[in-house]
């Protein structure tokens, strides 16, 4: 069994989270420059045995297409004409970032560390994975 990796796909930066190979526990792995996730994943596929790749879906509160859609959607189409073997699953991100952004608060973290844009993407693609996880059990 493979581990199930996770995307929150942004304009500047990419939040990826892991499962273990278990597929019981997601972690968040690391946020990387958007320029950078396609050297990144061809790195981490060539180490690590994937089975299937979460993207995370932004939608509006009427369950339509955000508008950060228009930058998801080619990175989805990329992703999958790139890795053809891999499953690729669309999961619903809304509210990740509040939830990360409350769980920093929750976890006690002080007001600089909560600026920390990157570690922000990293919570939201490990809630995306979550929530996945749950989805399927």
């Amino acid at each position: 069994m493979g581990r199930i990796l996770s995307i929150d796909y942004g304009q500047k930066r990419v939040g990826i989270a892991v499962t273990d190979p278990l597929q019981l526990i997601a972690n968040g792995l690391e946020t990387v420059a958007a320029k950078d996730i396609w050297k990144y994943l061809a790195d981490y596929l060539q180490c690590e045995d994937v089975e299937i790749i979460v993207v995370g879906e932004p939608r509006d509160m009427m369950n339509r297409p955000s508008d950060s859609s228009r930058f998801v959607e080619p990175f989805v189409r990329k992703l999958r004409k790139t890795y053809p073997h891999m499953k690729i699953e669309r999961y619903d991100e809304r509210f990740t970032s509040k939830m990360a952004f409350q769980a920093m608060i929750d976890g006690g973290l002080g007001k600089k560390k909560r600026r920390n844009k990157a570690l922000v993407d990293t919570i939201s693609a490990t809630l995306i994975l979550q929530s996945y996880l749950e989805s399927v059990k």
